[in-house]
């Protein structure tokens, strides 16, 4: 199949990123508000609420819900084709589905966002209302039990991609990716360490067949909270995930598709090992 092919799928993606780093904006944002004024870290329920109530904010989930839209179809899309060359070996499939399942999460979000504009319910949603209805079906303990393997694999893959830096692979090469790159690599971990709590509590929802146990960002930072020096960690890894925001935006306007040929195109990760080598 010709690589030109594909590049319808390039505002999809510019699109998707763009809507989820606006998510994390109100998320991570409206938390550090909070945690200022004496409150809790919210979730993205609780942030999707307090947008509803604000003036305008109508306008905000309506560019959450093209965003998710867009980033679901995006994941979906380049789970199923290999867009970025991930392969068919263990790594690459626990990528591809880990896309799958950020892909429904994020729908889901973009679901929720809807809900509150039409004005619908704000009850019944979130991921542990989820794990009830997939723990009533056939294989259910099973269903949750991938999911968490998927989401967990998800974490390790941010992390190793924060420490190793490999995001920077996927990036064009400009003034811009190579200044703030510091910024991105925090985002990223901070991306990961939320993923992994995530993985976590849909493990003990499966291990236990106890919904109770699951629970998205809003229970990660209830938990994380609770340990030691808990508000300082709750604050630091607010400000981690508006740099994951600003790495979404980055990846909006910069980001490199393998199988999408663009000749002459630089990855910031090939632009700084040429300038090393170019050092020595």
């Amino acid at each position: 199949m010709p690589t030109q092919s594909f590049q319808w799928a390039l505002p999809i993606m510019r699109a998707g990123y763009a809507g989820r780093g606006i998510v994390y904006i109100v998320v991570a944002g409206l938390s550090l508000w909070a945690i200022f004024r004496g409150g809790d870290a919210e979730g993205t329920g609780s942030a999707f609420s307090t947008l509803s109530a604000s003036p305008f904010g109508w306008v905000l989930l309506a560019l959450i819900v093209l965003g998710m839209a867009a980033y679901a179809i995006w994941r979906i899309l380049d789970a199923a084709m290999d867009l970025e060359d991930y392969g068919t070996d263990a790594k690459g499939l626990i990528a591809r589905a880990g896309m799958v399942v950020t892909g429904l999460v994020h729908s889901a979000i973009g679901v929720l966002a809807v809900s509150l504009i039409i004005g619908a319910s704000r009850s019944g949603g979130g991921i542990e209302h989820a794990v009830v209805a997939v723990l009533r079906m056939p294989g259910g303990r099973w269903i949750i039990a991938f999911a968490a393997i998927c989401t967990l694999g998800a974490a390790l893959y941010y992390l190793q991609k924060a420490l190793r830096r490999t995001y920077r692979d996927k990036l064009r090469a400009s003034h811009f990716t190579r200044n703030w790159d510091w910024a991105m690599q925090a985002g990223v971990a901070s991306q990961g360490v939320v993923v992994g709590v995530i993985g976590g509590f849909l493990a003990m929802a499966a291990l236990r067949a106890d919904s109770t146990h699951a629970g998205g960002m809003g229970q990660a930072f209830d938990w994380l909270g609770q340990q030691p020096f808990g508000q300082a960690l709750v604050i630091l890894l607010c400000l981690g995930l508006l740099g994951f925001a600003f790495f979404c935006f980055v990846n909006a306007g910069y980001r490199i598709i393998p199988r999408i040929a663009e000749p002459g195109t630089e990855s910031l990760g090939e632009f700084l090992k040429r300038k090393a080598r170019a050092a020595t």
